[in-house]
C-alpha cells in the first residue's frame, strides 16, 4: 500500500472513475488527464483534497496540481487505477479532440518553440554579460568599459560572441525547422539541412542586406532568371513555411513512390524542392510578413500611445497563459529581436510573471496562520518568481480569483512604467525575478523599477480585497479549527485502546546505553529499553502479530489498528545464539497472525539478557 493509495482513489473517484479517463500522465508537478467527459470531473472537491494544489483545464487537459511529489504519486495512482498511463506526447495527441482550432494552433506553436526555449535563454545570458562588459562605461570617470580597459575581457567578449552567433543567427532558423519537422512526423535530419541552407555562409547575411546595395547583392543565375543569395539569419516565419513545406513533400513523395525506392526518391525530392521553394519563394514571403507583424507591435511599444498598449498587454497576459495562447508570443519576441535587435515585449511578459507572484505573495500574508494554505502557497510564489506561473495562478490566484486580477492590475501598472522607459531585453530570459539578466544593460535599472510596481501593487490590493472579503479571519478560523481537531485527535489517540502500559519488569534505561548502533543512533526508530528482572514479556499494547523471527524467537512485529508499527526485540550481539541460549520463545498459539490484547503474555519462560 502506497502512500498515496487512499488519496489516488479519492481522486480516481472525483475525475469521474477509471471508464472516464482516455489518457494519464505527469510532468514535473501535475498529473495530466485526458477526460472522456469533463464536466464528470468533481473541481471543487479536487481542489479540496489535501494531496492536491489545484487543478485547471489547458490544451484540451485537465492537470491537477500535486507538487514535487507527483512522481510517487503518479505510481500509486496507476496501481488503484488499473489502468496503464501513457507519455506525455500521447496524452496531448489525446487531448487534441478537446480543443479547438486556435487552441490546436497554440498547443503547436508551443511544442515548436518549447525544445528552443533553453539555447534561447542561454544566447540571451551571453548577450547581457557582453553588453555589461563592452557597453557600460564604467571605468577611468566613464570614459571606458572593461573590454577597453582589459585585453582578457576583450577576449572573453570575443570569444562569448562565438555561441551568441550561433544561437540567434544560426540556430534558431536551424533549430525552428528541426522542430517542425519532429513535431509533424518528418525525417529530422532533413529539417536541420533545410535550416542550414537558410544561413549558409555562402548567402549574404540577413543583417547586412538593409546596407548593402542593390546592385552588390550576390545571385544565382539560372540564365532565364536571378534569385538573389539572401540569407535568413534569426528569421522565424520563413524556417516555419520551408520546414512545414518539407513536411508535406516528404508525405506527398512516400504516397507516390514505391517503397522499394522510397528511400533514395523521398528525402532527394523533398529536400531540393523545399530548399527550391524555401529560396524562391517561401523565404522573401515569410520575411515580409514578419517584418510586418513585429513593425505592428514595435509602433504599438514606442508610439504614442505605447502606454496603453503597456496596460493592455500587461494586463491581458496572464488569461493568454490560461489558454495557452501566451506562447505565440515566442514567435513575435524573436522576430523583434531579428528586427530591432532586442525585444520590449518579453519584458513584461517578465513582469506579469512576478505580478502574480506577488499576488500570491499577499494571500501568504493573509493566510500566515493557516499552515494549510502554506503548503500551497510558499512553492506557489517561489516558482512563479523564477518563472513559472502555472502553480500561482491555478493553484491559487483563480482559486479565490480576486488575486488574479489583482495580479493582472499591478502587472499593467508595471508594463507601463516598462513602456515608457524603453526597457529592453536582448532576447526571451528567465522569466520572473531572473529576467533582469537578459535586459540590455542601460535599462536594467528601469526593470527593477518596473519589478518593484510589480511587486508592490499586486500584494497591497490582495491584502486591502482579502481583508475586505474576510480572508484572513477566516483562515484564522480555518487554523483554529485545525489545531483543534488535531488535538482532539491526539486526546483521542492517547486515549484509545493503544495505550502502552508496563510489558517487562526492569530497569529502564536510554536506547542510547545499548551496545548496538542500530539501535542506540535510532535507525529503527524511538524507543526504550528495559534490563529484565523478570521472566515474562507481555504485549504492551493492543494490535496484530504481524512479524515472527521463526528460529530465534528474538524479535516480535506489532501493527496497532491505526497502522503504527512497533517492534519487541530480545538480546543485542547473535540473537539467535543468545535467545536459544536464554530459553525465550513463542507459544504456537502466539505465532504472527494472531491479535493480542493488551498484557497478554507473549512470551514463555526463560532468562532475559537485553530486551527490545
Amino acid at each position: 500500500m502506497g502512500k498515496y493509495t487512499e488519496d489516488s482513489r479519492e481522486l480516481l473517484e472525483l475525475v469521474g472513475g477509471k471508464d472516464n479517463i482516455a489518457a494519464v500522465s505527469h510532468c514535473m508537478t501535475r498529473m495530466r488527464f485526458v477526460l472522456g467527459d469533463p464536466k464528470k470531473a468533481d473541481v471543487k472537491r479536487i481542489e479540496a483534497m489535501k494531496a492536491g494544489k489545484g487543478s485547471f483545464t489547458q490544451a484540451g487537459q485537465f492537470q491537477v496540481i500535486i507538487g514535487n511529489t507527483v512522481a510517487e504519486f503518479y505510481k500509486d495512482f496507476m496501481d488503484v487505477a488499473g489502468i496503464e498511463g501513457v507519455s506525455k506526447d500521447a496524452v496531448k495527441q489525446a487531448a487534441q479532440r478537446n480543443q479547438n482550432i486556435l487552441q490546436r494552433a497554440a498547443a503547436i506553436a508551443a511544442e515548436i518553440f518549447a525544445p528552443l526555449i533553453p539555447a534561447i535563454i542561454t544566447g540571451g545570458l551571453i548577450l547581457g554579460f557582453r553588453n555589461c562588459i563592452d557597453q557600460l562605461y564604467l571605468f577611468e570617470n566613464g570614459t571606458k568599459t572593461l573590454v577597453e580597459l582589459s585585453q582578457f575581457w576583450a577576449g572573453v567578449d570575443h570569444f562569448l560572441w562565438l555561441i551568441g552567433e550561433a544561437v540567434f543567427h544560426v540556430g534558431i532558423p536551424v533549430g525552428i525547422c528541426w522542430s517542425v519537422v519532429r513535431k509533424m512526423g518528418g525525417t529530422p535530419i532533413l529539417g536541420i539541412i533545410l535550416g542550414l541552407t537558410l544561413v549558409s555562409g555562402q548567402l549574404l547575411n540577413a543583417y547586412a542586406v538593409a546596407t548593402t546595395p542593390i546592385d552588390k547583392i550576390p545571385h544565382w543565375d539560372f540564365g532565364y532568371f536571378t534569385v538573389d543569395m539572401i540569407g535568413y539569419q534569426a528569421q522565424v516565419l520563413p524556417a516555419i513555411l520551408a520546414a512545414l513545406t518539407l513536411v508535406y513533400l516528404e508525405r506527398f513523395f512516400k504516397c507516390l513512390v514505391p517503397s522499394v525506392v522510397q528511400m533514395i526518391v523521398v528525402p532527394f525530392c523533398s529536400l531540393v524542392l523545399a530548399v527550391c521553394a524555401a529560396h524562391f519563394v517561401l523565404g522573401p514571403i515569410g520575411w515580409a510578413v514578419g517584418s510586418a507583424i513585429s513593425s505592428v507591435v514595435f509602433s504599438g511599444i514606442t508610439g504614442s500611445f505605447r502606454e496603453v498598449f503597456g496596460a493592455i498587454f500587461g494586463f491581458i497576459y496572464a488569461p493568454l497563459v490560461i489558454t495557452g495562447l501566451h506562447h505565440m508570443t515566442n514567435a513575435i519576441d524573436l522576430q523583434l529581436i531579428a528586427d530591432y535587435h532586442g525585444t520590449m515585449l518579453w519584458p513584461m511578459i517578465a513582469l506579469s510573471n512576478i505580478a502574480q507572484g506577488s499576488a500570491v505573495l499577499g494571500m501568504m500574508y493573509l493566510q500566515r496562520g493557516n499552515a494549510s494554505a502554506q503548503e500551497v502557497n510558499v512553492p506557489a510564489w517561489v516558482s512563479c518568481y523564477l518563472g513559472v506561473t502555472e502553480p500561482a495562478i491555478f493553484g491559487v490566484n483563480l482559486k479565490y480569483f480576486f488575486p488574479f486580477i489583482c495580479g493582472m492590475t499591478g502587472s499593467a501598472c508595471a508594463a507601463v512604467l516598462c513602456v515608457s522607459t524603453g526597457t529592453t531585453a536582448n532576447a526571451i530570459g528567465v522569466g520572473g525575478i531572473p529576467g533582469i539578466l537578459s535586459m540590455q544593460p542601460q535599462t536594467m535599472p528601469t526593470f527593477a523599477m518596473a519589478m518593484m510596481v510589480a511587486i508592490a501593487v499586486p500584494f497591497v490590493l490582495t491584502v486591502i480585497v482579502g481583508k475586505k472579503k474576510g480572508i484572513d479571519k477566516q483562515s484564522q478560523s480555518e487554523a483554529a479549527e485545525a489545531a483543534a481537531a488535531e488535538e482532539n485527535v491526539t486526546e483521542n489517540a492517547m486515549e484509545s485502546e493503544h495505550d502502552f502500559t508496563a510489558f517487562l519488569d526492569g530497569e529502564v534505561i536510554s536506547l542510547k546505553e545499548v551496545g548496538d548502533g542500530v539501535f542506540s543512533e535510532g535507525i529503527v526508530g524511538e524507543g526504550l529499553a528495559i534490563r529484565p528482572i523478570s521472566e515474562t514479556l507481555c504485549a504492551p499494547v493492543s494490535g496484530k502479530i504481524t512479524m515472527l523471527m521463526e528460529d530465534s524467537r528474538h524479535a516480535v512485529g506489532m501493527t496497532l489498528s491505526n497502522g503504527v508499527e512497533i517492534l519487541l526485540h530480545v538480546g543485542m550481539v547473535s540473537a539467535f545464539a543468545r535467545c536459544k541460549s536464554a530459553g525465550f520463545g513463542l507459544d504456537e498459539s502466539k505465532r504472527a497472525g494472531r491479535t493480542r490484547q493488551c498484557g497478554a503474555v507473549l512470551e514463555g519462560a526463560g532468562r532475559g539478557r537485553i530486551p527490545l
